[in-house]
């Protein structure tokens, strides 16, 4: 089985303007005195690679562990675009119809209009991805997560697909559980190879 990891290091992923910069505080350490290594994470729920949820915009939102795991895991296609603004007509052009996971491969310069999530959503698609920090380019009011997030499409946002080809994959991304978060980390893994999931791998 192959399995390509497309998480980005929580540590030293670039951080989205105005975040906090996560740190990792080593509060007990071997021969100092500890029979073990203990460590405290400081960071904001959106560094590295991370999935929204609708309390992130939403005010009557659910939060991250009221997720219905089975969105972020899945068969997926990735899919390369040009940097820019990707809107509605491109959407209608480009995404694929047979899957209802996207993962959007730029090198992180490509952004959702709030016109793409319409469509999106029209379509009934269950998950977008970018390599991007932000679904969205700075700037934006938010309407492109209020939208794909009040349509119940999930938002994996940070992550590494550098190494990964257009194509299709087996998505594991579940986010971590933290009650009441408007999002959480999570280690995103695409399956190639072995694709348990039909008669591929037969």
């Amino acid at each position: 089985m192959n399995i390509i990891d497309i998480s980005n290091d929580l540590l030293t992923a670039e951080v989205y303007q105005g975040d906090p910069v996560p740190e990792l505080e080593r509060v007990k350490k071997l021969g100092e005195g500890s029979a073990y290594n203990l460590s405290v994470l400081s960071a904001c729920l959106h560094n590295g690679t991370h999935a929204d949820a609708p309390l992130h915009f939403l005010e009557d939102g659910f939060s991250v562990d009221e997720y219905a795991l089975e969105k972020f895991i899945g068969p997926c296609k990735v899919i390369t675009m040009s940097p820019g603004i990707i809107t509605g007509q491109a959407v209608e052009e480009y995404f694929p119809r047979d899957c209802s996971r996207i993962l959007i491969k730029s090198s992180g310069r490509a952004f959702l209009h709030y016109t793409a999530a319409e469509v999106m959503s029209l379509y009934g698609y269950e998950l977008v991805g970018t390599d991007a920090n932000s679904i969205e380019s700075d700037g934006e009011d938010g309407r492109t997560h209020r939208t794909l997030l009040s349509h119940d499409i999930a938002i994996l946002e940070g992550l590494n697909l550098s190494g990964v080809e257009t194509g299709e994959y087996f998505l594991i991304a579940p986010p971590v559980k933290i009650s009441e978060a408007e999002a959480s980390f999570t280690r995103a893994l695409l399956i190639s190879d072995y694709i348990f999931w039909s008669k591929k791998g037969k």
